[in-house]
């Protein structure tokens, strides 16, 4: 398989003589190579002018905490601008755009609708089409791309967690994710990006792809991602999911649990610098033996709802963000099973798959 990073006979020859911005983090590496050769130095060393770089949410090396603002700066390797996209500021302004001919965007994505790069790509397209800037994607594979499933957003739940009618996991690429954006005229006033994908080859969506690096600082490992659409409900829970220890969204629990099988204890450290429970014993449950997932687990949702002892204080504010609505949450107070909550899911996900299919790029 060859990633869009790796396609320079397409890209480069179009970024020649113009000023380019890049939308990158820590994982927009040349993986193949002994160096792990970063996109913006492969650039710079092949004599394309970059004026700036965006950063999404964890920053442009991947090293600040889920939800922690980040400054903009200036790259002590390079010395260009970085200019944050998370925090005050989530979209590229005119300002920020000015003599900028094209942008690129290269970022490992991992497949569910709460991961914040799909907003920030979002941003970038709108702010592309209101400038006139073409912008190129440099598509990477999905390792959640082998199924489609969870609640479809609906539009009282949208935020910079889930700006789109899609479900929790959705089965595409960022490249394909991206022509849905344009053609499905998500973007303000039915804007349209100029947008060109550098696609993929003998790519397989069904076919298990193992990460080089983590894509983002509490996601360590290929069982983490794999795991990560069905736990993230928990960030909006009393629930701990293993931030501060070196199996984050791979156990879950608390301190005042009963009757559980594996305990942790979260500590400060790089990435979840305050993290639930910090020095605490929790108790809970170890999934690092769980099966690979082909669906969204809401059973583990469901257990922990039953083991809280103050249930009204179990679903925070925020929970009907990562749901996509707020129908799980009166779901599960009203003790239906899984496979019921799971029914009510099917239509909007058979609504969802025809519109997908239009902006499949890969078999």
């Amino acid at each position: 398989m060859k990633t869009g990073i790796e396609k320079t006979d397409i890209y480069i020859p179009a970024l020649q003589n113009k000023k380019i911005a890049v939308v990158s983090n820590h994982t927009s590496k040349f993986y193949k190579t002994k160096s792990k050769t970063h996109l913006v130095d492969s650039l710079l060393s092949r004599g394309v002018n970059i004026s700036k770089v965006f950063a999404p949410e964890h920053g442009f090396r991947g090293n600040s905490d889920a939800g922690e603002k980040i400054i903009n700066s200036i790259d002590s390797k390079t010395g260009i601008p970085i200019i944050s996209l998370y925090g005050n500021k989530k979209k590229p302004s005119e300002k920020d755009l000015k003599n900028i001919d094209l942008i690129i965007f290269d970022i490992q994505d991992v497949g569910a609708r709460f991961y914040t790069y799909l907003s920030t790509l979002h941003y970038v397209m709108e702010s592309c089409a209101e400038n006139n800037i073409e912008l190129i994607v440099l598509d990477r594979p999905n390792p959640n791309g082998h199924y489609i499933d969870g609640p479809v957003m609906e539009r009282e739940s949208t935020s910079f967690v889930g700006l789109h009618p899609v479900p929790i996991v959705y089965g595409m690429t960022i490249g394909e994710y991206a022509l849905m954006i344009n053609g499905e005229k998500w973007l303000k006033n039915n804007l349209e990006c100029k947008l060109k994908i550098i696609e993929l080859s003998n790519y397989d969506r069904k076919s298990k792809y193992i990460l080089s690096e983590r894509p983002s600082p509490n996601l360590p490992n290929s069982k983490s991602i794999n795991l990560y659409p069905s736990l993230c409900f928990f960030e909006q829970t009393p629930i701990s999911v293993g931030r501060g220890t070196t199996n984050q969204f791979q156990i879950f629990g608390k301190p005042d649990w009963k009757k559980t099988n594996y305990q942790f204890k979260p500590v400060s450290m790089s990435g979840a610098k305050y993290p639930k429970f910090e020095n605490q014993i929790c108790n809970g449950f170890s999934l690092k033996n769980e099966k690979y997932l082909y669906e969204i687990n809401l059973k583990w949702l469901i257990l922990a709802y039953e083991k809280e002892k103050e249930k009204d204080n179990f679903f925070k504010s925020g929970f009907h963000r990562l749901a996509g609505n707020k129908t799980l949450e009166k779901q599960i107070k009203n003790g239906l099973t899984d496979v019921e909550i799971k029914e009510s899911w099917s239509e909007g996900l058979e609504k969802f798959k025809n519109i997908r299919k239009k902006y499949l790029i890969y078999n």
